[in-house]
């Protein structure tokens, strides 16, 4: 019989995550969850953390990940979680979230507090305690998921805007830190995305969530941004991608949605 083929490859195919650990966070629903099954899919040794340990716990075991229980804006949490890893090649910074939409003269402190914890401090707090072992992997990366929210300003967005406009600029100076060192820094910005929880934490009600997308043809969806992270952090280490932009073609800015 004759042999295989000098131009096929032969025995098993290589996954592009094969051998590289990567963190995600707030990956117990929407763009956290679906990144993690996808990168689980691309072969890395997925560690998933959040506070719904039920939630992760089951997600964890339907994709072959493991599960470690993770509230960023604890100092004490931060700490258990990141004493518990061997070793990271990748953390997703992706935990965060809106909790307003309210004009500045309406503006709730609270909110504004919790907002800028959560996105902001939390993404600052667990970045800080894995950039050694990022470092220590020789091709480490660090994926912040901001906001198209964090590049053009809104009405009524203020407290989301100002803290995504945070983690833009995080981003953008942890790189000029970070320049000459094995770290990569990728910022991934999605427009309009439609997940089961982040307009209705939002704005509490389903009803006003559901408005948010009603007659906008096919917004994006989490395992769309998901496919972007992906992207992002299988291409050749020496390639950076600074900052991918991503949005529905039904949106051509943050003020111009076509409704049907």
């Amino acid at each position: 019989m004759p042999g295989p083929s000098p131009h096929l490859p032969s025995g098993p195919r290589t996954l592009p995550g094969e051998g590289r650990t990567a963190v995600v966070t707030g990956a117990s629903s929407g763009i956290g969850a679906a990144t993690a099954t996808r990168l689980a899919a691309e072969g890395f040794d997925v560690v998933l953390g959040a506070r719904r340990l039920d939630r992760l716990t089951t997600l964890a075991d339907s994709i072959g990940a493991r599960a470690l229980p993770l509230d960023v804006t604890d100092e004490a949490s931060v700490a258990a979680f990141t004493g518990a890893l061997d070793r990271v090649d990748v953390l997703v910074n992706n935990a965060g979230g809106a909790f307003d939409a309210r004009p500045v003269a309406e503006a709730d402190l609270d909110s504004w507090a919790r907002t800028y914890e959560v996105n902001v401090l939390g993404t600052v707090r667990l970045t800080a305690a894995l950039l050694p072992a990022l470092r220590a992997s020789g091709a480490g990366d660090v994926l912040f998921v901001g906001s198209t929210a964090g590049l053009v300003s809104y009405e009524g967005g203020a407290s989301y805007t100002a803290a995504k406009h945070g983690v833009h600029t995080l981003a953008e100076t942890l790189r000029l830190e970070l320049v000459g060192e094995p770290v990569r820094v990728i910022e991934i910005a999605p427009g309009m995305v439609r997940t089961d929880e982040f307009s209705l934490n939002r704005l509490g009600s389903a009803e006003a969530a559901d408005a948010v997308y009603r007659g906008v043809r096919e917004p994006l969806v989490a395992e769309d941004v998901a496919d972007c992270i992906a992207w992002a952090l299988t291409r050749p280490h020496h390639v950076n991608v600074d900052l991918l932009v991503v949005r529905p073609r039904a949106q051509a800015a943050q003020h111009k949605v076509h409704r049907e």
